[in-house]
């Protein structure tokens, strides 16, 4: 019996020494941050109502776990703690889009090159559906301490929504000086955790 059981702990241990089992969360935090004046001062946001749907609730390494994930966003939901400056974006921009939601789909994935100690860091692609408009948006990633945190830049007038941001530029004028910028920052973040490892993430390539 001590012999089948040492066996069997020496199994275990192969099977997990080249590298992790990755388990996330269901949870997707998404947040902005829009710009104003000709300072460019950004007025950051977080999107309160998210449906995540993971690829894989386990995998070896990222792509496994989140190529082919969906979020949808309920774009009435915001929240930029202040409620006043809520209600004029959800009537005075989100209101003025096409669609209840926001779709995206992280579609690929590709790891830059770690070195030993450092996070690890690639570029994601995401299917953006906004304003039924689609469009592949790179983003950066950064893991770190089971944080994964992706951040990228969209620019509103590729979704085809100038007259949304004349609007939103329209009903605030003067706090806006007048300059509402195009390019807006966008990101989200998961909790990833590690575990039956040496420390070591497998890292795969998206072709």
């Amino acid at each position: 019996m001590k012999k089948i059981l040492l066996a069997f702990l020496a199994f275990g241990t192969l099977s997990y020494a080249g590298g992790c089992i990755l388990v996330q969360s269901n949870e997707m935090n998404v947040t902005w941050k829009a710009y104003k004046t000709l300072a460019k001062l950004g007025v950051a946001g977080e999107f309160t109502s998210v449906e995540y749907k993971a690829n894989k609730k386990e995998g070896k390494n990222f792509k496994e776990l989140l190529v082919g994930s969906t979020v949808s966003i309920d774009i009435s939901k915001i929240d930029t703690k202040n409620e006043g400056r809520d209600k004029t974006l959800v009537e005075s921009f989100f209101g003025k889009l096409n669609g209840k939601t926001i779709e995206g789909k992280i579609v690929g994935i590709k790891a830059k090159k770690r070195e030993k100690g450092e996070p690890y860091t690639g570029t994601l692609d995401v299917n953006i559906s906004m304003n039924e408009k689609s469009l592949v948006i790179p983003m950066s990633y950064h893991y770190e301490k089971e944080n994964f945190k992706a951040i990228g830049t969209i620019d509103i007038f590729d979704f085809q929504a100038q007259s949304a941001l004349s609007s939103i530029n329209k009903s605030c004028y003067d706090l806006h000086k007048g300059k509402t910028w195009n390019d807006v920052t966008i990101s989200f973040a998961t909790t990833i955790k590690a575990t039956l490892c040496d420390g070591k993430i497998e890292e795969k390539k998206a072709k």
